[in-house]
């Protein structure tokens, strides 16, 4: 990837010229199965172009629980689209009746919706994968109270990995479709809006009212085209070692691991064991990163840079360090 970094071919991309930058949108639309598709320099970037586009100001977005969206990107949905942001309920049974419930009776008294933002895989609840089927009867829900819809596939590629099926199963059902290069894939940075032509055309245009018009941009895109053509495969070994990783910290005392679907491991930490923040704090100074996603919850990510032997040392240490954080 560093190599054809190095190597890229470039031009400005901002006058529509970085044939790399060309490439990369082409080939990733193909895969989503869209007419055409925008680089960004961030998904939470590419997630607000599509609120843009997709959505109406004065109105509601209707959300998954815990989605990207609303913890994540600053409150961008308010501040830059003008739309508040409500979860779908129950938090436990989001499927198409939760749809149907949020959109109600049309009244005067009650906020419109203009827009339905789903997730997968979904971050906050350890990668889990929205399976095909939920999503298209989501989509038809929305639909039938003329809503268009979002998908937030910053793990999308983890998702058709875990599910043996392509990323357009899932893109298929929405209108825009974000994807993340900068996750699984490897690359550097960057992420991909795709959606049809008409969609996009306003896309380039909120993408550099936000800022993101980008020149010499090919130097990146080379390493997202690399990433699409070589690592989402492979992703299949994050899984694999998100599962031992899994199974290694099940058996440590005062641990409770969520089962991954993906590469995110959710590592419930007993209260006698002390805070989440101070495990993981203890853990970086032993060479092994992992985030506090809560007082008392840890979350673990497999990528390319972990092999096995980094999943053995992970165990060892988080063993070690478990045992002597008591209180």
């Amino acid at each position: 990837m560093r190599r054809v970094i190095a190597e890229a071919e470039v031009g400005d991309a901002v006058l529509g010229d970085d044939p790399t930058v060309d490439r990369l949108e082409r080939e990733a639309a193909e895969l989503l199965g869209k007419e055409a598709a925008l680089f960004f320099p961030s998904g939470t970037m590419a997630n607000q172009a599509a609120l843009h586009i997709l959505a109406r100001p004065g109105t509601e977005v209707l959300v998954q629980s815990g989605a990207h969206v609303v913890h994540y990107e600053e409150v961008a949905a308010a501040a830059l689209v003008g739309v508040q942001l409500r979860a779908l309920e129950p938090a436990d049974a989001e499927g198409a009746e939760s749809v149907h419930a949020a959109c109600g009776s049309p009244s005067r008294y009650l906020p419109e919706v203009s827009l339905l933002c789903l997730e997968n895989t979904h971050n906050r609840r350890g990668g889990t994968v929205l399976p095909v089927e939920r999503m298209a009867a989501m989509a038809e829900a929305a639909r039938s109270h003329h809503l268009p819809v979002h998908l937030d596939g910053a793990r999308l590629p983890n998702a058709a990995v875990a599910a043996n099926l392509p990323m357009s199963a899932w893109a298929q059902h929405a209108d825009t479709v974000m994807l993340s290069l900068s996750k699984g894939l490897g690359a550097p940075i960057g992420s991909i809006l795709a959606g049809t032509r008409a969609a996009m055309e306003v896309g380039w245009r909120v993408r550099r009212r936000l800022g993101g018009g980008m020149r010499q941009v090919g130097l990146l895109a080379a390493a997202g085209l690399y990433a699409l053509r070589h690592n989402l495969q492979r992703l299949a070994d994050d899984h694999r070692r998100a599962a031992r990783l899994a199974a290694g910290i099940e058996a440590i005392e005062g641990l409770d691991v969520l089962p991954p679907e993906t590469n995110i491991v959710m590592i419930d930490v007993a209260p006698d064991r002390g805070p989440a923040e101070r495990l993981a704090d203890t853990l970086r100074e032993q060479g092994v990163l992992i985030t506090a996603f809560g007082p008392q919850r840890l979350r673990a990510v497999t990528h390319l840079d972990v092999d096995d032997d980094a999943i053995d040392t992970a165990v060892r240490v988080i063993r070690d360090v478990a045992s002597r954080s008591i209180g």
